[in-house]
């Protein structure tokens, strides 16, 4: 996972967003515009999604296991895989469950799929205990201080240092790059100091090749199997979308592909089509153009299974 392009962007947002407010000494009296200068607020660099609650339902399924969050009247749902990262405030690796309070963090860049209740394929999953240990993700600059200096890390001897597959890093690794920071305690300076136990470096040199696996092999389904009917381009629907996790269950008239908490009701013949307890409507219709194959225009594909 390749994330350094948002290094440009928080830098950007610092240099740019920053306000300069010239001091006044005590004889001088701040002009108007140095008043509404002093009164700007800084918007914060969006660089991960966070989600919180306790987790009340698990659906698993071969691939993806989904996790229910709420939050008072607010639920999200986790895809949890076996790549994702899942450790304790503490820096131990744990498995999710029933009942845990969690933090999850996403890449904001990371698409998300238009539908209620919000679904979120998180990148760490930080559970809460009540063991003492604090957790800080964030980009950190070549100096090792977050986006808002407001964290510093001092690599000790004894700071666990890993990258996302849980091989082992030098500290010359961690500049200018994405980390989880797991620590007990920090000095009250600013910026605040720390030697962590242990760091994650999120960003890993080479894309995530299953990923990348997966799309390359729904390429060439399409460049092998499709067809033009009315301008529109007609893809096999069971092919793509169980490479993508789904399951497909035949109807007789067409299909219900469903992933978690999340179904789709096809009918070849109709442009419109169930999406969860709503409707939806395509630019042309599921058809079966090959024995026993349903075919669906390929932004189906693109705006609802990717």
């Amino acid at each position: 996972m390749n994330m350094k392009k948002f290094a440009p962007a928080a830098m950007t947002a610092l240099l740019f967003g920053s306000v300069v407010v010239p001091v006044a000494s005590a004889n001088e009296k701040p002009t108007e515009t140095e008043q509404q200068n002093s009164q700007i607020q800084i918007d914060p660099v969006h660089i991960f999604n966070n989600t919180h609650g306790t987790v009340e339902k698990v659906d698993a399924s071969e691939n993806i296991t989904y996790f229910t969050v709420k939050d008072g009247d607010q639920t999200n749902i986790l895809e949890i895989t076996k790549d994702t990262l899942v450790f304790d405030n503490t820096g131990k690796k744990v498995e999710l469950k029933e009942g845990d309070k969690v933090v999850a963090y996403t890449f904001a860049n990371k698409p998300q799929k238009l539908i209620y209740p919000p679904q979120f394929n998180p990148d760490v999953v930080i559970v809460e205990t009540e063991e003492v240990g604090f957790v800080e993700v964030d980009y950190f600059f070549e100096n090792l201080t977050n986006t808002y200096d407001v964290l510093k890390l001092n690599i000790g001897e004894n700071t666990e240092l890993l990258n996302e597959k849980g091989e082992k890093v030098a500290a010359k690794d961690l500049a200018e790059k994405h980390l989880v920071v797991f620590y007990t305690a920090s000095t009250r300076s600013i910026p605040a100091q720390t030697t962590p136990s242990k760091v994650i470096v999120l960003d890993n040199e080479s894309e995530n090749s299953s990923e990348n696996t997966v799309e390359e092999e729904i390429a060439a389904i399409i460049a092998k199997d499709s067809y033009e009917v009315d301008g529109t381009k007609m893809v096999p629907l069971r092919l793509i979308a169980e490479k993508l996790g789904y399951t497909v269950e035949s109807t007789g008239k067409g299909a219900i592909v469903s992933k978690g908490n999340v179904s789709y009701t096809l009918t070849r013949g109709e442009k419109m089509f169930g999406f969860n307890k709503a409707l939806r409507s395509l630019n042309a219709a599921p058809a079966l153009l090959e024995a026993n194959k349903t075919y669906v225009p390929v932004e189906f594909v693109e705006e609802y299974l990717k």
